[in-house]
């Protein structure tokens, strides 16, 4: 059994971070993204999107599959919050009601909610004193027939999800330290799930203890659920299960956790569970994954093309390239975000692009064998700086596995 001690952990300080500057900071990095592609406004639907807009946070889980809120943002003028009813975010101008094109507000017949949503929009835009027949507004992933009713008006439809990973690529020094923050919060979750793990807990118990730290330092949700043990650690990305977990047996996990102020802690560890001293074959793949990630971390400089990085990465073993992880890198800050760097096996799906200051890049590794065995996932966080990089992630690793 878990131990009921947990809830009665002492809570980290959450720290003192200049809300106004952090969301003047984000709405300003927006407007600049609209006002460089000369588009008058976007709307936004997503509810990590809403956050880093705004500031927004209700039913956010709920708004990602039956969307009851939308937000206008103006590049220069208002920004009006649909269909919300605390209308307590500093950075709305104007609270109106939402039109439901979903089928849970509005039946199984569309066509009427989203010719009213395009008409909303048509009177935003004219508003702002845009007049043309076929004005450009950027747009989030929208039910196709608000999209068909948004066409059928004349617009130019722009994918707002490139404005939006633009925008949140660099951050600002308050955002910087609700990642710390939120970091501090996943390690301390981690340290209490490293107390509780002994052989005969089950994956989902150990996985629940961060889960209960998080919401405690009011944080609010994990991407996935990724913790595995023993055979299940390889292939990677198994979801935790209630599989007991044995002595001797590894543990792996990755927080994915989108902890307080909105802001992701994207760290993976492996630990050895019980008192059986490691194989050598858990020490060899635990040396492989570490050194991968060291070795890929001291090669990250500000101004490095993407693919110049790629090039420079650890030279995996042959017989971990099968299983290798999704990326080698990818950006974080409010969720997995913009850019995503694939291993030279994956060279079709690279694309390019500019390492630069204040972006923050997982560094990632995975190695398990594709002959079978157990396998090892590690992870940690690095911010750019303009001379080369801060690791933000701090949890130990594994001594008696190096």
């Amino acid at each position: 059994m878990v131990s009921t001690q947990l809830f009665n952990q002492r809570r980290l300080d959450s720290p003192q971070i200049d809300l106004s500057a952090l969301r003047r900071y984000r709405l300003q990095r927006l407007r600049q993204e609209l006002i460089a592609r000369d588009i008058p406004a976007c709307i936004l639907l997503s509810p990590i999107s809403l956050r880093y807009a705004v500031d927004f946070r209700e039913y956010p889980l709920f708004q990602s599959h039956i969307p009851m809120f939308y937000l206008f943002v103006a590049a220069q003028g208002p920004v009006v919050m649909h269909g919300s009813s605390h209308q307590n975010c500093e950075l709305v101008n104007e609270y109106r009601p939402s039109v439901g094109f979903n089928p849970f507000d509005s039946g199984l017949e569309l066509n009427a909610a989203a010719s009213r949503f395009a008409q909303d929009v048509r009177i935003f835009l004219q508003d702002l004193g845009v007049h043309d027949r076929s004005p450009q507004i950027a747009v989030e992933s929208i039910p196709v027939d608000v999209f068909g009713a948004l066409k059928s008006q004349g617009m130019k439809l722009i994918n707002a999800d490139i404005l939006m990973e633009s925008a949140k690529s660099i951050k600002s020094e308050q955002e910087i330290a609700c990642m710390k923050h939120s970091i501090a919060v996943a390690e301390l979750g981690i340290k209490q799930m490293r107390q509780e793990m002994v052989p005969g807990v089950t994956e989902n118990q150990l996985w629940s203890i961060l889960h209960q730290v998080n919401i405690a330092h009011d944080g609010d949700w994990m991407e996935g659920r990724m913790m595995a043990s023993g055979p299940r650690t390889n292939p990677w990305l198994q979801e935790a299960s209630d599989r007991i977990i044995q002595d001797g047996e590894l543990v792996a996990f990755d927080t994915d956790m989108l902890g307080p102020f909105g802001y992701f802690a994207d760290i993976s560890r492996t630990w050895l569970c019980g008192d059986k001293k490691p194989t050598a074959a858990q020490r060899e793949i635990y040396r492989h994954a570490y050194e991968e990630v060291q070795h890929n971390t001291a090669q990250i400089q500000p101004g490095m093309r993407f693919s110049e990085l790629i090039r420079r990465i650890y030279p995996r073993g042959e017989e971990f390239i099968a299983h290798r992880y999704p990326c080698a890198y990818h950006g974080v800050g409010m969720s997995d975000e913009y850019p995503k760097l694939y291993y030279p096996e994956d060279a079709e799906r690279q694309y390019e692009g500019v390492i630069e200051p204040n972006m923050v890049l997982c560094v990632e590794s995975f190695t398990g064998s594709v002959h079978g065995g157990e396998g090892v996932k590690l992870e940690q966080m690095v911010r750019v700086t303009e001379t080369g990089t801060e690791v933000l992630s701090s949890y130990p690793y594994e001594s008696q596995l190096i």
